[in-house]
């Protein structure tokens, strides 16, 4: 009899917690949390996080939307992405990291006021990581198993992290039609203006290390690249420096090189092209041959 109770108490308190769990993937799922908790007063309440969670893996994949590093594209590379990778049985965290938006663009105020801009967004980027491993335990997720996807200017942002993270590096990192320089002709100078302001030309050194072309390590994490030879926003240049560099130092990557495509396609499978449009699906393949899916 004894026996049978604890059995039955095990068994009572397993079905509870499972449905503890099941409770926080589905009640957590879509929502938006600030990403550096209650800072009231704060310009950094701006910077968001929205799960979107299976219990399918233990994996897990922070994403970055592009936007040049004023704006943010949030709904196709940001809460689509995030959708789709739940979808494919991958946990995904979407970062809505701070950026200046369009009346900085317009305006040029940052040229009398600071207004957000270089490390803001970095800030935000190793901010994203430590939250998703604060609450890996909660979400069932393995903390060496955590990476990062950016897009255009978020690519950037990622291929930072994975060189200069301070507390954490990402396992892994897909950089989508990437910005990656801010020294060569081929920089999307736009980006380069979000990213340091109305000043970026008194900042040679920053811009030298914030290229990244010139400055990967040689412990870098895995990297997967995605580019398209007629991008009209993004020279695909930056791409190609991006894996002449890697290669240079034995870095495992993939380069996922399109012809057509353009630019801003994300997961869509409206825009771009048909070659374009399967780099998600490349990009599975890759995390599994890395026994990071």
């Amino acid at each position: 009899m004894k026996y049978f109770l604890s059995g039955f108490v095990l068994c009572f308190l397993s079905s509870v917690m499972i449905a503890q769990n099941v409770d926080i993937y589905s009640a957590h799922s879509g929502l938006r949390f600030p990403l550096w908790g209650d800072s009231i007063g704060s310009h950094v309440t701006r910077a968001t996080i929205t799960p979107f969670l299976t219990n399918a893996s233990t994996s897990a994949v922070i994403v970055f939307p592009g936007g040049s590093y004023f704006w943010l594209g949030a709904q196709g590379e940001g809460d689509e992405v995030g959708r789709w990778l739940q979808e494919q049985g991958l946990n995904a965290f979407v970062v809505r990291y701070r950026v200046p938006g369009w009346w900085a663009w317009f305006s040029h105020s940052r040229a009398l006021f600071r207004g957000v801009r270089h490390p803001d967004m970095f800030d935000d980027g190793q901010q994203a990581l430590c939250w998703v491993r604060d609450h890996a335990w909660q979400y069932g997720i393995d903390t060496g198993k955590v990476g990062m996807v950016g897009f255009s200017a978020g690519g950037h942002l990622v291929l930072v992290q994975a060189c200069y993270g301070k507390s954490f590096r990402p396992a892994f990192v897909a950089a989508v039609y990437p910005v990656v320089t801010m020294t060569d002709r081929c920089v999307h100078e736009r980006s380069r203006r979000g990213l340091l302001g109305e000043q970026w030309k008194k900042m040679k050194r920053l811009c030298d290390t914030l290229s990244v072309e010139r400055h990967v390590p040689v412990d870098c994490p895995p990297v997967f690249i995605v580019s398209c030879d007629d991008d009209p926003v993004v020279d695909c240049r930056n791409s190609q420096m991006l894996d002449s560099a890697l290669s240079s130092k034995c870095i495992s990557h993939y380069w996922f090189r399109c012809k057509t495509g353009g630019h801003g396609f994300g997961i869509n499978e409206k825009k771009g092209s048909h070659e374009s449009r399967v780099w998600k699906y490349h990009f599975l393949r890759w995390l599994e041959e890395l026994n990071l899916f």
